[in-house]
């Protein structure tokens, strides 16, 4: 019986794995961390967007809940921290 022919599938195997992780799992781990990371650092008068694309300014802030101010008749909304899709930074909003 010849090993290197045995080995073989699982030299491949292998290899689609790693290629794997690095194109899919390792930016998307990267990606999840940066938001996880922005989300932590929401803070009163930031001006958020919500993953349901709702602009706004964040009135307050209780544990994961999340007071936003939004549109010209300054309706309060209450959403979840985890709702948060991007924060709009001060030169991007003027």
């Amino acid at each position: 019986m010849n090993l290197g022919a045995a080995s073989s599938p699982i030299i491949m195997t292998l290899i689609f794995i790693l290629i794997f992780y690095f194109l899919i799992i390792r930016p998307q781990k990267r990606r999840e961390k940066s938001v996880r990371e922005m989300r932590n650092s929401l803070k009163v008068g930031d001006n958020v967007v919500t993953i349901g694309g709702i602009y706004g300014r964040i009135l307050k802030i209780q544990d994961d809940i999340l007071t936003i101010e939004s549109g010209s008749d300054k309706v309060k909304i209450q959403v979840a921290r985890w709702a948060v899709g991007n924060l709009i930074k001060k030169e991007d909003a003027e």
